[in-house]
């Protein structure tokens, strides 16, 4: 049998005091009257009530049938049972586990389809899973590493924190500010989804301290630049200027935390000479 794990079965009072504060926040977070909950639940407004309250204690179905209702992320779903004194329902496996080979084979898949052009994999909090060649040399190029130089892709390079280090690759970023916004958008979003005492919190709370990076969400965006339908990337080092955009993509109907929280970034050229350069060096 291949080793995996319950996911939040560490930390997860740290969340929430019981089950009734987590219902509670997400209901809230999700915009959910008592009555409407009832009503797309088919649970009655009195037992939501009563479950709230702590007066009533719920059973394993109802808290699976409340997080599907509140599209409430499968971590938080397992945090919720481990809550309410039940064990976990979803497993967090490894992305190297064999059970999750096929998911692995159509990443590689979708990575090597991807090229001349660079793509990645990051899970929820960005850290890198994995990123195919092209990826993983503009990284060394916007890092001064060696072209041989390992790309660490088991988890301990965090795309947002190379990307808002002033000593990273906001370096040559020409439009850290906005992009740099946008990337913070992502965390705040995993932040607020989590609730206090999580991971997605002590990361954010690690890029708002980095210099600039706090005043980010203040600006307005600047949404004349080129007049493009999208927020470029902009690359500029040894004389070399690359526009970019990005697609973010999603594995359907997951029933593993890790494989729900995974995200494949392919980037693509935005004007002839990004693609050029590009071809030139992954074709």
């Amino acid at each position: 049998m291949s080793a995996s794990h319950p996911s939040g079965a560490h930390g997860a009072t740290d969340y929430f005091s019981d089950f009734a504060a987590a219902l509670k926040y997400w209901r809230g977070k999700r915009g959910y009257s008592q009555l409407r909950l009832s009503a797309e639940s088919t649970i009655s407004q009195r037992h939501i009530s009563f479950l709230e309250s702590g007066r009533s204690q719920p059973s394993k179905d109802l808290i699976l049938k409340l997080g599907m209702v509140l599209e409430i992320p499968l971590r938080q779903r397992n945090v919720m049972l481990l809550a309410a004194g039940y064990a976990p329902a979803y497993q967090e496996r490894k992305l190297s586990d064999p059970e999750l080979g096929a998911v692995r084979r159509a990443l590689d898949f979708m990575l090597a389809q991807q090229a001349p052009y660079p793509a990645l994999v990051v899970d929820r909090l960005w850290n890198l899973a994995l990123a195919n060649a092209p990826a993983a040399g503009m990284m060394r190029w916007l890092l001064d590493l060696p072209a041989d130089a390992a790309i660490p892709t088991d988890g301990s390079a965090n795309v947002l924190k190379l990307m808002l280090d002033p000593h990273g690759a906001r370096r040559y970023l020409h439009n850290w500010e906005e992009v740099g916004a946008d990337l913070l958008h992502w965390i705040q979003r995993e932040a607020m989804s989590d609730g206090p005492g999580s991971e997605a919190t002590t990361l954010l709370a690690e890029l708002l301290a980095l210099p600039g990076v706090a005043g980010l969400g203040q600006a307005s965006p600047n949404l004349d630049r080129r007049a493009l339908p999208f927020l470029p990337v902009t690359l500029r080092k040894d004389g070399v200027e690359l526009n970019l955009f990005t697609t973010i993509a999603t594995l359907g109907t997951p029933h593993d935390v890790t494989v729900h929280e995974l995200r494949v970034e392919s980037f693509f050229p935005a004007d002839e000479a990004s693609a050029a350069w590009f071809r030139a060096r992954w074709s």
